[in-house]
């Protein structure tokens, strides 16, 4: 299962891809408050969500339903304000704007039995854009078997989505982990872009990462030895053609972590292979994954009969207190002549979110340095090595309190801009034909 980041290492969500990015999710590890929870609150909620959403009150009557004893029941979750300035793309047509979105999100779990758990977790994201409809929600994950997601006022200038994010069972049976429900799921140790996270992975320039978003899934882990687990996991999706069935191994032998995934990923059948460990004050971590091909020749499917996306990331601490991530990625989904990046946006692979980039070669950097304790720089740069264009974010990030985190930000994106031909514009680099951006990021954990 995937790691987590280290220390310092800033990862991005930026609106070179699609919104929804921007608020995306990694499993928080924040301590959580007990807290005593009210089955009427619940009820009121719940009323707001349509006939799909009503089984929720299910779950909170069952939470409701035992004397609620702090040591049974935790209460957690964040409020965030992603506010950001978007100016126009090269040749698009399209106007600069502004964005404001306001997540609120709340993190319920109780133990019900010995030994087992449930889990619920619902956000609520109000969007404000100027012009109206600059920017719109994205469709639901392929990895959801199950509808639990409710927009207003789509394209207008408030939109508001209401939508559940964890909702499973976990419980320890027969030597093992089960999980069966809307889970994080996460494989992988590279920090920047990791091949082996084939499941939900961020795109690389992920801005917002505290929570991973949440798949249906039945899984199954033994966890064994230093760090050592074996498992399986399915995962059931929008239709029976995004379901997945995967096996994950890792094990910690003389202090190198080796790890495999293999199986079939939305009908592509796939095998990765990774290593991570560390000479001297260098840490190493490489990761291979293999697939076939599926769809291809049709329209929305994948571009390549097979393709590989590999990567091999360094981590190091100068005696300055500077850290810095360096990775080179090879992505096989791309293509090497940008006119064909319209092919590759619209392939399977881009629109499941298997890859988030256009070509095929990337360096990808992201230092990072705590000028006091309350304030760190960074930054990310991801460079496509074969039409010369790149994406710059400097980030600084102050903590206002113990739960209270600001951020401020700068997206650049620089190449060759696009040309028009007969009226229609032809891409000349990936990223010269987005626009810059940037804004301040604040966030509440509780």
């Amino acid at each position: 299962m995937k790691s987590g980041s280290p220390p310092g290492s800033n990862k991005g969500k930026s609106l070179h891809h699609s919104f929804a990015s921007l608020t995306g999710d990694t499993e928080s590890q924040r301590k959580k408050n007990e807290f005593v929870f009210s089955p009427c609150l619940c009820a009121s909620v719940v009323n707001a969500f349509d006939h799909h959403l009503r089984f929720i009150l299910l779950v909170c009557l069952l939470l409701s339903a035992v004397p609620a004893l702090s040591a049974d029941l935790q209460l957690g979750g964040h409020l965030k304000s992603l506010n950001i300035h978007l100016q126009s793309p090269p040749e698009s047509g399209l106007s600069s704007g502004e964005v404001s979105s306001n997540r609120l999100r709340l993190d319920v779990k109780r133990r019900v039995v010995e030994g087992a758990d449930i889990e619920l977790s619902a956000e609520n994201i109000l969007l404000y854009t100027d012009p109206p409809g600059i920017l719109l929600f994205s469709r639901s994950s392929v990895n959801r078997i199950v509808d639990l997601e409710k927009n207003w006022n789509e394209g207008g200038r408030f939109q508001d989505q209401l939508f559940v994010d964890r909702f499973n069972l976990r419980a320890e049976k027969y030597g093992a982990e089960w999980t069966l429900g809307r889970q994080a799921v996460g494989f992988g140790r590279i920090a920047l872009f990791s091949p082996l996270d084939v499941i939900a992975p961020f795109p690389p320039d992920a801005l917002d990462t505290d929570v991973r978003p949440g798949v249906d899934a039945l899984r199954g882990v033994h966890y064994f030895g230093l760090g050592g687990q074996i498992g399986a996991i399915a995962v059931f999706g929008d239709g029976k053609e995004n379901n997945s069935y995967l096996g994950a191994f890792s094990l910690n032998t003389g202090g190198i972590d080796l790890l495999a995934i293999a199986g079939s990923l939305r009908e592509r059948e796939m095998a990765g292979f990774g290593l991570a460990g560390s000479l001297g004050g260098l840490g190493l971590k490489g990761e291979l994954s293999f697939y076939d091909g599926k769809d291809v020749g049709s329209a929305g499917g994948d571009l390549h009969d097979t393709f590989v996306i590999g990567a091999v990331e360094t981590w190091y601490r100068f005696d300055n207190g500077l850290i810095l991530l360096t990775e080179y990625l090879y992505n096989g989904t791309g293509v090497g002549n940008p006119e064909d990046y319209g092919e590759v946006i619209d392939s399977a692979s881009f629109r499941e979110g298997l890859s988030f980039l256009a070509g095929r070669h990337y360096l990808l950097t992201g230092p990072s340095y705590e000028v006091h304790p309350l304030l760190t720089v960074s930054g990310l740069l991801i460079w496509n090595l074969e039409d010369d264009s790149f994406f710059l974010r400097p980030l600084g990030e102050y903590s206002l309190s113990d739960n209270l985190i600001l951020q401020a930000f700068w997206n650049f994106s620089e190449g060759r801009e696009p040309k028009k031909v007969f009226g229609f514009p032809v891409l000349r680099s990936e990223f010269g034909s987005a626009g810059d951006s940037g804004g301040i990021f604040l966030k509440y954990f509780f």
